[in-house]
């Protein structure tokens, strides 16, 4: 049985993990082009996780807004639906992979709720 996520220790693993599956995915690469190219990722990555903290343990330390960052980046690079559908499977198979419990479960159902409200907002909801 693997554990539940307990900690931002916890995020920040399956964030990194996440993404060597999206920076290694074509399909999804452009989105993160500019952030590899400027050696940013690993801040990019901290920034994720304290997104993510924020949802699961109610703390206040993500002070972006992650709407605003997908509709900015959408200018550039159009997501279309297909981006979501492999952001969630990456995101989930990530999270089953390793964890387990109420809080991976919350994380999975925040993710899916996340991905939902940006879909219909950059008008690729179907």
């Amino acid at each position: 049985m693997t554990p539940d996520i307990s900690s931002r220790e916890d995020i920040k693993f399956i964030i990194t993990k996440f993404y060597d599956k999206l920076l290694a995915d074509q399909k999804m690469i452009p989105f993160f082009e500019d952030i590899v190219a400027q050696n940013h990722l690993e801040e990019h990555l901290n920034v994720i996780s304290d997104f993510w903290n924020d949802i699961l343990f109610d703390t206040h330390t993500y002070e972006n807004n992650v709407m605003k960052k997908h509709v900015d980046k959408n200018v550039f690079v159009t997501f279309k639906k297909e981006h979501f559908d492999i952001w969630v499977s990456y995101l989930f198979h990530t999270i089953d992979a390793n964890f387990s419990g109420e809080i991976s479960h919350n994380m999975k159902n925040k993710a899916r709720s996340i991905a939902t409200v940006m879909e219909v907002k950059l008008g690729v909801y179907k």
